[in-house]
């Protein structure tokens, strides 16, 4: 069935993320756009393209004025305010037209990191140890090092260094300062796991598939600490991003893989996802696994670990972006 679609996104901007050298991943939305415009274009439908900056209110002008049969959701946020993802889902659902992706409220749940992981805790799922702090009142922190700190409500690894794993009050407070100034005055610190870390994505509505996970395989220097960070994901000429890999299918057992699908279905039925989302864990020190990130609406360009995962189970990025689309007619 040939349709009428809008792609919108956000266009990138010169705001924040430039001033902490972190652009690279606000343009990538625009490789997405082009693989997601490319592949729909092959599928016979007719494609406009929506880009948006803020104020909000002129975006929710422009969704309010969709004609399209389906909006093709690839909206991440404006720079200097993250949260404004759920928020342009929010509005993209008040038009009544069928959407890709999840819904405003896995969205909104997800973006606020501290909130996801209590949500997660409560709801019976492994999850660190972690904690909001702030430099005010840095003589309240309760963990046991090493610790991970990160920014509130970011995504795409905004904010993460090799700096970022602490195991002393010293190198925490220095972090927690640099979180704290530049990603919206608090930071929230968890348990290091040092174990090994996989993603899987799933897709679906009500009958769901869960691809097979991917392992992230890191080959650093001992002194640098096992994390995506930012480098490792945008910055191709460092040491992160060449020592860090997506292997997919994970190399464990089957009943392993099992295991951690039966948990990624089990946080994705929770957070209320729909279409596409990606659940991030990693072990403990024993070897327990947690879950330390939920991705509603992940990054679907042809290099990365959705598609990398899809792939494996033999889908053309084509018939991806095909299965995206269909899910969200199924759910009108």
């Amino acid at each position: 069935m040939r349709l009428r679609i809008t792609i919108v996104y956000n266009e990138p901007e010169k705001g924040r993320y430039h001033a902490l050298g972190e652009a690279l991943a606000e343009e990538d939305v625009l490789e997405a756009v082009k693989a997601v415009n490319a592949a729909l274009l092959e599928l016979g439908h007719d494609v406009e393209l929506l880009p948006l900056q803020p104020p909000l209110r002129e975006a929710a002008r422009k969704i309010k004025a969709i004609k399209s049969q389906l909006t093709f959701n690839l909206f991440e946020g404006f720079g200097n305010k993250p949260e404004s993802e759920g928020a342009v889902a929010s509005l993209i659902e008040k038009t009544g037209i069928c959407y890709t992706g999840c819904p405003s409220s896995a969205i909104a749940l997800a973006q606020n990191k501290p909130g996801a992981i209590a949500f997660l805790m409560k709801s019976g799922i492994p999850v660190p140890e972690c904690q909001v702090i702030a430099p005010r009142n840095i003589s309240q922190f309760c963990l046991s090092f090493p610790c991970i700190v990160k920014p509130v409500g970011e995504h795409a690894s905004h904010g993460l260094t090799a700096d970022s794993v602490v195991s002393d009050m010293a190198s925490l407070e220095r972090q927690v300062e640099r979180v704290s100034a530049h990603y919206g005055g608090e930071a929230f610190v968890q348990e290091f796991l040092s174990g090994r870390e996989f993603n899987a994505a799933v897709l679906g509505n009500r009958e769901l598939t869960v691809l097979n996970p991917s392992e992230i395989v890191y080959t650093l220097p001992p002194d640098m600490p096992k994390i995506l960070t930012f480098v490792a994901k945008w910055q191709e000429d460092t040491v992160y991003f060449k020592g860090t890999r997506a292997v997919c299918p994970a190399p464990i057992p089957a009943e392993y893989r099992e295991s951690i699908k039966a948990l990624v279905k089990r946080v994705y039925v929770l957070f209320g996802c729909r279409g596409y989302a990606r659940v991030d864990m990693r072990e403990d020190r024993e070897g327990h696994l947690k879950v330390i990130d939920v991705n509603p609406n992940p990054d679907i360009s042809p290099g990365t670990g959705a598609f990398l995962q899809a792939y494996a189970a033999g889908m053309t990025y084509n018939e991806f972006i095909e299965k995206i689309v269909n899910l969200a007619l199924e759910r009108g």
